[in-house]
């Protein structure tokens, strides 16, 4: 039954996802944005493609900005329900296009030490938000992971809400390996994804390599696909039965989990309660309850926009 579901989305997929692709490429020149495509394979689906290809997808000086200013419009965008990131060509990310970046890494402004050190510092602090912005957006973020996922790509990941991988995928924690520790997001959240500390630790300090069965099971993704192609017919399968259900709910859903992950239980319970006090009276509860009594799916209901 499942390898039926499958072929069914992978139909879907090449159907319909390959031509808006085709759109994308051809509308890059008046793309807001260089370094990634972005399209809309699906109604309240938004596709953030990374794309660089010929780059092998290497975080530049544009990306940094460009993927907050995308995820800051995604966030107030009442069209879009679910997210997919992806990456264009043969792998999802190299990490950061050292060579592109190295005048503000290795040149930073400032005429002695304590100004300098106060300029990196905001540099730091800026590029943080590149992938601060994923998790701060209401809508859920699932991240499909072909190929390699080094440095920046990690912490990339590790800000979203639901990650996938290919059979052929790998993942690197790669900062020690080029002198620093990393820095924007990957040793904050990656301790709070795969539960063990120790794996944690030998992944940041070694920067060795760690390949899809071993992230599905230390929990950095929740499923393994054979190909891209199944990955991405799964993901849209998957953002598709996100964005069937209640705006309402899925988004305060994620606030929430957010939440609690950084706060104790009753803190975290006293916010759900402040939260739900008010959009418990949403009508989208009377809407999903009637469905249910009926037997039809949340998706066969018109929720508004939020």
């Amino acid at each position: 039954m499942l390898a039926g579901i499958v072929r069914s989305a992978l139909t879907t997929y090449s159907r319909s996802w390959l031509p808006s692709q085709a759109v994308v490429r051809a509308m890059s020149s008046s793309s807001p944005y260089t370094s990634l495509a972005i399209s809309h394979p699906a109604d309240s689906i938004t596709h953030v493609e990374l794309n660089r290809p010929e780059k092998r997808n290497a975080m530049n000086k544009a990306f940094w900005s460009e993927m907050v200013d995308c995820f800051n419009a995604i966030a107030e965008d009442p069209d879009c329900r679910v997210v997919v990131v992806s990456g264009a060509g043969r792998m999802f990310t190299a990490g950061i296009d050292l060579m592109d970046m190295a005048s503000n890494l290795l040149q930073p402004e400032g005429d002695d030490t304590a100004r300098i050190a106060w300029n990196l510092r905001k540099f730091i602090v800026k590029y943080q938000e590149t992938f601060s912005v994923i998790e701060k957006c209401p809508k859920p973020v699932v991240v499909a992971v072909h190929g390699a996922c080094v440095g920046g790509g990690v912490d990339l990941i590790t800000a979203c809400d639901i990650r996938l991988c290919t059979q052929d995928a790998w993942f690197q924690v790669k900062e020690v390996d080029i002198g620093l520790a990393a820095d924007v997001g990957t040793l904050q959240r990656l301790p709070k994804v795969i539960g063990s500390r120790s794996l944690v630790n030998e992944l940041a300090l070694t920067a060795r390599k760690m390949f899809a069965d071993e992230a599905k099971t230390s929990g950095l993704v929740s499923r393994v696909f054979e190909d891209k192609d199944t990955m991405m017919a799964a993901a849209l399968e998957m953002a598709g039965e996100i964005a069937g259900r209640s705006p309402v709910a899925v988004q305060g859903t994620k606030v929430n989990l957010v939440y609690s992950r950084d706060h104790s239980v009753a803190e975290g319970l006293d916010y759900m309660a402040n939260w739900n006090m008010s959009m418990i009276q949403t009508q989208d509860v009377m809407k999903s309850a009637q469905a249910s009594m009926e037997k039809k799916s949340p998706k066969t209901i018109p929720f508004s926009k939020l």
